[in-house]
């Protein structure tokens, strides 16, 4: 999949304009970015008309956040700065019902259409299809992976390029041979614990080298889209 980061762009509308440029996904970025849970709802309400999944990163593994992202409507959730498997295991306890967590039961839900359901088929159809990725993105984060992939209920792991080289003390060289062998890691975490990998931040010429067997792209946001698209157009014109 590859998909869209929403830093700026809280509006229903993003959802056909991501799906029209071809995007698989859309990620309502409250990390980085203006957007709320306000503007998640607007957006995962389209997607969900639209089957076109909405995904929410959220601020960090003790966001109060976690479980209201799911209630707005998300049907993927990101957590960024996961630095051991006692904070996966937190996300879990928050996301997911019992027995595996304790995931507080909801009132109806957008992507169960509003419909009443009884507490038990409420929580059997609210918690299936919900993906939960830790994002692995600092030197502290690292040396956990595999502890941090063992942990069940977490269903895929990404890694934050950008924070990831900075926390190696590599700041802006993704493409050095030690941020490469630390992708190469986290992927080895995720084979041997059958779950999925992601990225972020990525550079679209290192993705082959880097990431070749990652399930989840996120290729670009709505501001860089804008920025180095206008900049390009504009270098054009002048010429």
């Amino acid at each position: 999949m590859i998909g869209i980061g929403l830093c700026i762009l809280g509006r229903a509308e993003a959802v056909p304009l991501a799906r029209g440029a071809g995007f698989d996904l859309a990620l309502v970025d409250m990390e980085h970015g203006m957007l709320g849970l306000e503007a998640l709802g607007q957006i995962a309400a389209a997607g969900h008309m639209a089957g076109f999944p909405v995904w929410a990163r959220v601020t960090g593994p003790r966001s109060t956040d976690l479980a209201r992202v799911l209630d707005c409507g998300a049907t993927g959730l990101i957590v960024p700065h996961v630095d051991s498997a006692d904070e996966a295991r937190h996300i879990v306890q928050k996301c997911r019902f019992a027995p595996l967590g304790a995931r507080s039961i909801p009132a109806p839900l957008p992507t169960l259409d509003y419909r009443l359901l009884p507490a038990v088929e409420l929580c059997e159809q609210a918690g299936r299809g919900i993906t939960l990725a830790a994002m692995i993105e600092s030197a502290a984060g690292l040396d956990e992976v595999e502890q941090i992939a063992a942990v069940e209920g977490i269903d895929m792991l990404v890694i934050g390029t950008n924070d990831l080289a900075d926390g190696l003390g590599l700041r802006g060289m993704s493409d050095h041979p030690t941020v490469l062998a630390a992708f190469r890691r986290i992927a080895r975490a995720v084979a041997d614990h059958g779950k999925a990998l992601g990225v972020m931040g990525l550079a679209e010429e290192l993705v082959t080298s880097h990431a070749p067997d990652a399930a989840l792209i996120i290729a670009t946001n709505d501001t860089n889209l804008l920025v180095e698209g206008g900049a390009k157009l504009v270098g054009r014109l002048r010429r």
